[in-house]
């Protein structure tokens, strides 16, 4: 994309930008977002109880469960349950939202383990929270790409945020893309949405001006020949920048760009970001 543009497009641009920029930060910090999560906690065979849930929660083959005292009460799926409730087998990356008063009780499977990870408006980083540090938008990180189809999805295993977790994703493309004149790739994963895809990565801003783990960034599903539109003005933190109770991935070796990539958002206020 050029960068010659008029003052009335950047204008538009910016205010494009905005609006999308308000949303996540919306969805980032509502009443059940990450930053109301007061508890990671990684269930096996014991029944234990957590400060911050009712009950008593373990796992096993027929999956989690947990065994309310008289007295306590979960809404699942809109009913109330007491008593001993079994949230059945949960696939990996799934999971379920059990109300519990004003908190979220979310049920969840990570990496092939089974959690339980509570969320509460009242939780401090949520109530703290004065917004993300983001670089100006400009076009100049905007680029026309190319989405390339593997023959077949490849499964890719990538690290996480917690030490010794994994992830396993199955990769159905790369994009390719120039910026600068660089021709660069990445790989992608299956995005929320019909055909739309996400990648992961990390450049040479991160670590110094950005996150160093991990940013993402939502791409389009493709047209008919392929083409894609890649934005960096919209690449995002993961919920790992702002909370240690995060299980984020991290990005495929392949997908450490070589460029300083000064688009998007910064390190959070959370983490010393400025």
């Amino acid at each position: 994309m050029t960068t010659q543009i008029t003052a009335t497009d950047l204008r538009a641009f910016t205010e494009d930008w905005l609006d999308w920029y308000r949303a996540q930060e919306e969805r980032l910090a509502g009443p059940h977002g990450f930053l109301a999560i007061t508890g990671l906690h990684w269930l096996d065979d014991r029944p234990r109880r957590f400060p911050d849930a009712p009950g008593a929660w373990s796992t096993g083959a027929d999956g989690v469960t947990v065994a309310l005292d008289d007295g306590e009460e979960l809404v699942v799926e809109g009913s109330p349950v007491r008593g001993e409730h079994h949230f059945g087998v949960i696939p990996e990356r799934g999971g379920v939202d059990a109300v519990w008063g004003d908190a979220v009780i979310e049920v969840a499977k990570r990496g092939g383990n089974d959690i339980v990870r509570p969320r509460h408006p009242d939780a401090p980083l949520r109530t703290a929270f004065a917004g993300t540090p983001a670089y100006a938008p400009h076009p100049r990180w905007v680029s026309k790409g190319r989405y390339v189809a593997f023959d077949e999805p490849r499964p890719t295993t990538v690290g996480a945020a917690v030490e010794g977790l994994e992830h396993v994703y199955d990769a159905p493309g790369r994009i390719e893309f120039e910026l600068d004149g660089r021709a660069l790739s990445l790989t992608a994963f299956p995005g929320h949405g019909a055909g739309r895809l996400m990648v992961l990565f990390t450049d040479s801003t991160s670590g110094v001006t950005t996150y160093a783990a991990n940013r993402a960034l939502t791409v389009d599903a493709p047209a008919a020949d392929g083409s894609v539109v890649v934005d960096f003005n919209r690449a995002v933190n993961l919920p790992c920048a702002y909370t240690d109770l995060a299980t984020c991935p991290l990005p495929p070796a392949e997908n450490r760009l070589p460029v300083a990539i000064e688009a998007g958002q910064k390190i959070p206020r959370e983490r010393g970001g400025a």
